[in-house]
């Protein structure tokens, strides 16, 4: 699948990370999507000791899945909070270079906008693959909210500092923590909160990344 060369990787200071991340929000386009993904991908990255391992599973709006394709390569990026896509990324694009099918939307284990400078995982990577995508991590990073009722599809807004919307907290099943879902690009907060739901099962976490997730420890557990 093709990748789009947005920037690379080598010789990457904090400061020049901060503004890659700063000059790419700039060009976010928060717009109406406009219809249901019929096809959607979820991404999941685990590590394994200085290794990375990244899952790309495609599925229907039937929850079939049509393929999985994955990547292993040693990690160069320091863990450092709010850089972490320059840590992900390299061994994600490697992953999505190996796809065949092209869905509609990706989902990422991980942030969208709700990140402090509105650039979590899914939102950098949307400028690499160019495909609409959504974050849904299972803790806040960023963000104030109150905690929406206990029912499946109830949901509060994630709020930034200035009071704009970046999120939702959504409950995916009753009495069980909300997960927060934030759009990456090309797609807005209601619609992502949306889709969320109806590629959600009977698990907290939507279908495309827990499969990704399953499928991650998988293959982890097979290389060790």
């Amino acid at each position: 699948m093709k990748i789009n060369n947005i920037h690379d990787f080598k010789e990457l200071t904090v400061e020049k990370c901060i503004e890659i991340q700063n000059n790419l929000v700039d060009k976010l386009e928060l717009k109406i999507y406009g219809k249901t993904p019929e096809i959607v991908a979820g991404v999941d990255l685990s590590f394994l000791g200085e290794f990375g391992i990244s899952i790309i599973i495609v599925i229907d709006n039937n929850f079939n899945e049509i393929e999985l394709v994955y990547h292993i390569q040693k990690i160069e990026f320091p863990y450092i909070p709010g850089l972490l896509a320059f840590r992900e990324l390299p061994v994600f694009i490697n992953a999505w270079k190996k796809l065949k099918t092209k869905p509609d939307l990706v989902f990422f284990d991980g942030q969208g906008i709700a990140h402090p400078r509105k650039m979590g995982i899914a939102a950098h990577a949307s400028f690499f693959i160019d495909l609409p995508t959504i974050g849904i991590a299972k803790s806040r990073l960023y963000g104030k909210y109150i905690e929406p009722c206990t029912k499946k599809g109830c949901f509060s807004y994630l709020y930034d500092t200035e009071d704009n919307e970046i999120g939702v907290v959504l409950r995916t099943r009753e009495k069980v923590k909300p997960v927060f879902v934030s759009p990456g690009n090309y797609i807005t907060v209601d619609e992502s909160k949306d889709i969320t739901l109806k590629y959600t099962t009977k698990y907290k976490i939507p279908e495309p990344t827990r499969l990704a997730h399953y499928y991650s420890q998988k293959i982890k557990n097979e290389v060790i």
